[in-house]
């Protein structure tokens, strides 16, 4: 049985993710703002009420996990602002939000967590092909192409960092997924976009550490 913290699990792709470790017999950690019905029913440890763009929401959840060891650091909280060139110093507060969502969160969240991270842990980002600077062949979405692209160098740079530790870093693109966040667009549901990561996080090595993947098998572009 292995542990395992998710961030933004009270739905789409975390809740997701949170239902297929329960159903292996795993234990869980389920951070969120809010639980809302569906996590609220899962046998799972909650830590609700966190803003993890705020130091007070990373210290919270530090000082919940204690000194148990995890297995796995899931980072699925993420937010998409939708912005227009011509209007981004009128949308700057979201820019900024982003950032502070997408990035700094998870960055600082595994510096917190590291005390119980341990050889052989993983860490997973859960980022996006948009965040791609060879794959951007349409412009636009500057906030979240920004956001994704500066953590997938943080992922980068802390499966380099960590490898001493044997802890492995897996940047991960999860699909077009239909959720809350694409309109309900998208080419597959969060459940089968979950079983496609929790497939690449148990073949993540550290052989493959630092390297930036789509939930189905192949490798992406930086």
């Amino acid at each position: 049985m292995s542990r395992i913290l998710i961030t933004g699990s009270a739905r789409g792709i975390g809740l997701e993710l949170v239902r297929s470790y329960l159903a292996a017999g795993d234990e869980v950690i389920a951070v969120c703002r809010d639980p809302g019905p569906a996590l609220s029913q899962l046998p799972c440890e909650r830590i609700d009420g966190v803003e993890l763009s705020e130091g007070a929401g990373i210290d919270r959840v530090r000082e919940a996990v204690g000194d148990r060891p995890l297995d796995i650091l899931i980072h699925c909280a993420g937010i998409l602002r939708r912005d227009a060139l011509g209007e981004l110093r009128a949308q700057i507060e979201q820019l900024r939000a982003q950032f502070e969502v997408n990035t700094l969160a998870p960055l600082l969240l595994t510096e917190a967590l590291l005390p119980v991270l341990q050889a052989g842990s993983k860490v997973a980002m859960i980022t996006s092909r948009m965040g791609s600077i060879a794959d951007n062949s349409s412009g636009g979405y500057y906030g979240y192409r920004m956001s994704k692209a500066a953590l997938n160098s943080a992922g980068k740079s802390l499966a380099i960092n960590c490898r001493e530790r044997e802890i492995a870093v897996a940047l991960l693109h999860p699909g077009f997924v239909r959720t809350q966040m694409t309109g309900g667009a998208g080419d597959i549901d969060p459940a089968t976009a979950a079983a496609q990561l929790i497939e690449r996080i148990n073949a993540l090595s550290m052989a493959t550490s630092g390297s930036f993947w789509h939930a189905n098998g192949s490798e992406l572009p930086w």
